[in-house]
C-alpha cells in the first residue's frame, strides 16, 4: 500500500468517526425526545387560571400519555385533552362526573347520581355559585372542571359538554416550572 492510499483510508476513517459521533450526539436523543413527545408524555404550559390554586398561569406540566391504557380514568384526576368544542385546543381540567353517571351542581355543590352528600372538594379555590345539569355522561365519557370554578370555561358550558376517552391526551402528573412537584 503506498502512502497516498493510507493517507486516504485515514481520512475515510476519521470522516467515518465524526459522521458516528455526530449521530450519537445529536440524530439519536432528537429521535429519543420526539418518541417521549408524540408517545410517552404530554408536556403544557397553562394558559388560563381555571386551575387555580392547583395549577396557576404559566405553570408547566408533565402529563403520562399511557396513564390510561390499562385503567379508566378516575373522578378527581387531572387531565390534558383536546376541547370537544375544537380539537386543535388543548384544555386541562379535573374529572369529575364518570362514564354513565348523572351530575347536578345545586348552589355550586356537585351531586352524583341523586346523591343526598355533596362531592368533598377539597381543591376547589373558592365557594363555587350557581346550580347547573343534570347531566348525564355518555359512555366512554367524563364531564371535567376546572379548580377555580367561578372562572372556568368547563363541561358546564360547552355545546359538546363531554370530554371523550379517545380524546384525552394524558393524565397531568408532574408539574416542573416555576414550581416543583406532583400535580394532585
Amino acid at each position: 500500500m503506498n502512502q497516498s492510499t493510507e493517507n486516504l483510508d485515514i481520512k475515510n476513517n476519521k470522516v467515518k468517526r465524526i459522521v458516528k459521533e455526530c449521530f450519537d450526539l445529536i440524530v439519536i436523543p432528537v429521535l429519543l425526545a420526539l418518541f417521549c413527545s408524540k408517545v410517552l408524555i404530554v408536556n403544557a404550559t397553562i394558559p388560563s387560571g381555571s386551575m387555580e390554586d392547583t395549577i396557576l398561569p404559566g405553570d408547566r406540566i408533565i402529563g403520562a400519555r399511557l396513564a390510561y391504557l390499562f385503567q379508566e380514568p378516575k373522578r378527581e384526576d387531572i387531565i390534558i385533552f383536546r376541547f370537544p368544542d375544537d380539537e386543535s385546543q388543548v384544555f386541562i381540567k379535573r374529572v369529575i362526573g364518570l362514564s354513565g353517571e348523572t351530575i347536578q351542581i345545586v348552589d355550586g355543590r356537585v351531586y352524583i347520581d341523586g346523591s343526598d352528600t355533596p362531592l368533598e372538594e377539597v381543591y376547589l379555590k373558592e365557594a363555587p355559585k350557581g346550580s347547573f345539569g343534570p347531566y348525564k355522561v355518555p359512555e366512554d365519557s367524563y364531564f371535567v372542571m376546572g379548580d377555580n370554578r367561578n372562572h372556568s370555561h368547563d363541561s358546564r358550558y360547552w355545546e359538546n359538554q363531554f370530554v371523550e376517552k379517545e380524546h384525552i391526551l394524558a393524565k397531568a402528573v408532574f408539574q416542573y416550572y416555576p414550581r416543583l412537584g406532583m400535580v394532585d
